[in-house]
């Protein structure tokens, strides 16, 4: 039973803290039309959330070497370029300061390569509120059996007894398997990529369609 009364909050980062689109979509573009494969935008932007390695072999079919091949292909967009085709959604730093203002733990937990998240969150000045950012590996191999591990290392770090309320908020399915297989409450966010059927299906709590909504249930005098 969701409390709504947390000393640790958990944010995903892609479709909840930013909006990535522009630049995901434009990387997964180059690497797909290495394979010959054109893509419409409207189906890029599903793709946005789980992580790279699922996405070519799942969706795709691709070989594991071909899974590598497209993944090194969509880096040299992204690392260069689309890393920062990125915009904040607008609230999120009124909300992480009124949380931290508050108190609160703050932390994120994303499918996105750690080192590419800290470099997003210093260029928005965003990094300041957390004090644990969780990420995958370049390899991939902590995303492998979804995104339980991710959210496992910031509950190992800020709440190693697992006695602090804590929340995971999120965008998509991952998010919310993440924070059930961690034994952690879960909101969904309807700003991001995921819809409401997806969010209820996967097990989310309360899903706010704002970041209004979101302070309204984690600051009672927001």
């Amino acid at each position: 039973m969701i409390i709504m009364s947390y000393d640790l909050c958990i944010f995903d980062l892609d479709g909840t803290l930013t909006d990535p689109e522009l630049g995901i979509t434009r990387s997964y573009l180059h690497a797909l039309s290495a394979f010959g494969i054109h893509e419409e935008h409207e189906n890029l932007v599903k793709l946005i959330g789980p992580p790279l390695r699922e996405n070519f072999r799942n969706l795709y079919g691709f070989s594991d070497s071909d899974t590598e091949k497209a993944v090194k292909i969509f880096r040299e967009y992204f690392v260069d370029i689309g890393l920062y085709e990125n915009v904040v959604y607008p609230g999120i730093p009124e909300l992480l300061q009124r949380l931290a203002d508050d108190g609160k733990t703050l932390a994120v937990a994303t499918n996105k390569v750690k080192v590419y998240s800290d470099s997003i969150l210093a260029h928005f000045g965003l990094d300041k509120y957390f004090s644990c950012v969780s990420g995958d590996k370049l390899d991939g191999s902590l995303t492998v059996h979804g995104k339980g591990e991710i959210i496992r290392i910031v509950l190992d770090e800020l709440n190693p007894q697992r006695k602090c309320p804590t929340v995971m908020i999120g965008d998509r399915k991952h998010d919310m398997h993440g924070a059930i297989e961690n034994g952690i409450d879960c909101i969904g966010a309807l700003w991001g990529f995921g819809s409401r059927a997806e969010l209820e299906e996967s097990g989310a709590e309360v899903i706010v369609q704002t970041v209004e909504e979101l302070g309204q249930l984690l600051l009672s005098d927001y």
